[in-house]
């Protein structure tokens, strides 16, 4: 995947709810970061919809909720995204696309954007990982990069 950069992230699982919460503060990929100028924090909080679900049927239903926020010292406008969708069976799919949810957010530092979307899978069980491409104020590229987080329905098995 390139060279790497440093990367922190802090993971969190409520096992009282079905939320994870996926924090990572530096970025790592084919771009990364020329400095700690160029910084997105990004949140991401996945959830079952069993109401949208349709389990006789192998479709399971998320919508995962993701923040960002440029903890960063420069303006840095999102290009595009990237994400890898992977089921349970280890089928995966590739989304890629400009800007998210129609959108190119600008984020000044300290400003942050959120947005939710979905994705259905085959399997109640998978996985979610990708990148955004941002461009700061300068002109230098970099990407935000999601490591994985898991996509699990409510499902009791006998």
């Amino acid at each position: 995947m390139g060279k790497e950069a440093a990367r922190m992230f802090h993971f969190r699982q409520d096992h009282s709810q079905t939320s994870t919460r996926l924090e990572t503060n530096h970025t790592i990929g084919c771009n990364p970061p020329m400095n700690r100028a160029q910084q997105i924090t990004v949140t991401v909080t996945p959830e079952y919809l069993k109401e949208q679900s349709k389990p006789d049927e192998d479709q399971y239903v998320f919508a995962y909720t993701v923040m960002m926020e440029n903890t960063g010292t420069v303006p840095a406008k999102l290009l595009t995204r990237h994400w890898i969708i992977t089921d349970a069976e280890g089928k995966s799919q590739e989304v890629r696309g400009p800007g998210v949810v129609g959108e190119h957010p600008h984020l000044q530092p300290g400003e942050s954007f959120e947005y939710t979307s979905g994705a259905i899978l085959p399997t109640p069980v998978g996985t979610m990982m990708g990148s955004y491409q941002m461009r700061d104020d300068e002109g230098g590229l970099f990407d935000a990069t999601i490591p994985a987080f898991t996509l699990s329905a409510e499902v009791v098995f006998h």
